[in-house]
């Protein structure tokens, strides 16, 4: 058995069905730029049936990033897949996606716990084996490379497991993904299931690659998975920062790291270059609007932080009493970076290179402009600062509303007044004042009476990127769109406007921050709504994935 394991990636595809992490095509192509960079072996780049603007995020990503670069054919290109349900419509639309990359994959599913067949499925067990056949060797006969999953199999009966995952390999599977959709099993039960599935299956077989795809429902995502490995599987499903679903899929980091540091015990390798962690989980944090816990594993701001005075003693000591892995290794740079405002071009582009942001002389221009703009603010910027600064730079949708002004007035003798300027999409500047409970109501009152899109605030979350009072203070937010009651919609436009949409603005002033971040959400919200990109749903309304 191969002591390689691959990393299939989906963090493009099940790490943006949660809730708010809705990324644009532009923003997803970035992301999987970065994942090809760092070595991931499958791309999963999206559900190409969910809407025409998924189609075409996945179609890009398979032509721009899944083929060598030009000049250099000998280049590995990642593989690309895209996700279809067991049916033709599905396969289709998932073809006409990936057939432009050099690999291409096409991942189909079909539940087969008894729950899923009865209530949502309602097709007995029969009527799914013979689906399973058809639907996989429908897809074969687009491309070689034809990943099965047998959804919910967590809570499947392994018997009839062997049967379904047999009749795949017939049809000309060459990978069984294994999830454990709801993440209910424990390590010992999943290991025992990917254990009976390599030994029990008909036609398995050195060629067939057994892949787990776990869900931290239990908290226990990543544990499963590493049974899973230990038991045979050769393939890991994972996400970076472990965004997903509910509470979310295996994150990526602690798969490979834990196979990486955990070695002697493993003897895996993987192809990953673990010094891109930190940077990739800052940008698809930034892209999505969901914030990276303090504590998460590996890229969490506290991952190597220590403050109690026992561990402080230890680690001047010697760094291995208190810390497993060198931050180096994840790429957590300990020193600070030493830049401020006699600077130059060349110096901000050699940081940025290093940091893994290739600018072109116009990019450069505008990041050195605002990195400009944050010197004068601060005495020393760090590599949090600039990863800040560039993905409020770049990593946002396009301006519909661009705020031009803002000027705020609170405290405790007065009330709280916010007087905005945005310029509309027709170029014209509008100003608008409003009175609020706080500084951050009142702007946000102003927004609003000048874009006039209806939405509900779900989330706002305000943290200092570094430390000190001149700290660069970065916000999120989530909204969701709400009708605004006159006009009546049809089930599809009202799950479009249901939707739930991130934004994310950085600034020394986190007043100014917080009223990026919200324009930046009513940007992406507006935008979903001119072009009418929306999720598919089963018949219960649940994003299908």
């Amino acid at each position: 058995m191969s002591n390689y394991v691959k990393i299939f990636d989906t963090t493009l595809r099940d790490g943006e069905q949660s809730p708010g992490a809705t990324m644009t095509s532009a923003e997803k192509l970035e992301v999987a730029r970065s994942l090809a960079r760092m070595g991931v072996d499958i791309i999963e780049a999206g559900f190409p049936a969910a809407s025409p603007d998924d189609l075409e995020a996945v179609r890009r990503i398979a032509l721009e990033v899944g083929n060598p670069p030009k000049g250099d054919p000998n280049t590995k290109a990642p593989t690309i897949a895209g996700l279809a349900r067991a049916n033709k419509s599905d396969i289709d639309k998932a073809w006409e996606a990936v057939k432009g990359a050099k690999n291409p994959r096409i991942h189909t599913f079909l539940a087969t716990s008894a729950i899923h067949m009865k209530h949502k499925l309602k097709m007995d067990p029969e009527e799914v084996v013979q689906r399973v056949s058809e639907m996989v060797a429908y897809a074969r006969s687009f491309c070689e490379d034809v990943e099965f999953s047998p959804e919910d199999a967590g809570r499947s009966d392994p018997e009839f497991l062997y049967v379904v995952l047999g009749e795949a390999i017939k049809s000309g599977a060459t990978t069984l993904n294994i999830p454990d959709t709801v993440g209910y099993t424990t390590p010992n039960e999943f290991y025992n299931l990917i254990d009976g599935i390599v030994k029990h299956t008909p036609g398995m077989h050195e060629g067939i690659t057994i892949s787990v795809h776990t869900h931290d429902d239990l908290g226990l995502a990543t544990a499963n998975a590493l049974a899973g490995i230990q038991a045979g599987a050769r393939q890991a499903e994972v996400t970076i920062n472990g965004i997903g679903e509910r509470a979310g899929n295996t994150s990526m980091e602690e798969v490979v790291m834990t196979l990486k540091t955990r070695h002697p015990v493993f003897n895996l390798e993987t192809g990953i270059d673990t010094t891109q962690f930190a940077r990739v989980s800052r940008l698809v944090s930034n892209y999505t609007g969901i914030m990276v816990q303090p504590n998460k594993a590996i890229v969490g701001a506290n991952a190597f932080a220590h403050e109690a005075g026992i561990h402080q003693d230890g680690m001047l000591k010697h760094q291995t009493t208190y810390e497993i892995m060198r931050p180096e290794d994840v790429g957590v740079n300990q020193t600070m970076l030493v830049m401020g405002k006699h600077s130059g071009r060349a110096a901000l582009r050699a940081r940025l290179a290093s940091m893994g942001h290739s600018l072109d002389d116009e990019e450069l221009n505008k990041a050195f402009a605002r990195f400009k703009e944050l010197a004068d603010r601060k005495k020393v910027i760090t590599d949090a600062d600039l990863e800040a600064l560039i993905a409020d730079e770049f990593y946002r949708p396009r301006d519909v509303f661009h705020l031009e002004g803002l000027q705020v007035s609170c405290g405790t003798l007065g009330m709280p007044t916010a007087t905005v300027r945005l310029r509309g999409p027709d170029q014209v500047i509008h100003d608008f004042a409003s009175l609020g409970t706080g500084p951050v109501d009142a702007t946000y009152k102003a927004i609003d009476a000048i874009v006039k899109t209806p939405c509900k605030l779900l989330e706002f979350n305000v943290h200092a990127v570094t430390e000190g009072i001149d700290a660069l203070g970065e916000v999120t937010v989530r909204v969701q769109s709400e009708d605004d009651g006159h006009q009546t919609m049809d089930a599809q436009s009202e799950a479009m406007y249901s939707r739930v949409f991130g934004g994310h603005g950085a600034d020394t002033d986190i007043i100014v921050a917080s009223a990026k971040a919200y324009i930046n959400a009513l940007n992406k919200l507006i935008i979903a709504r001119t072009e009418g990109a929306q999720p598919v749903t089963n018949d219960f309304g649940v994003m299908l994935g």
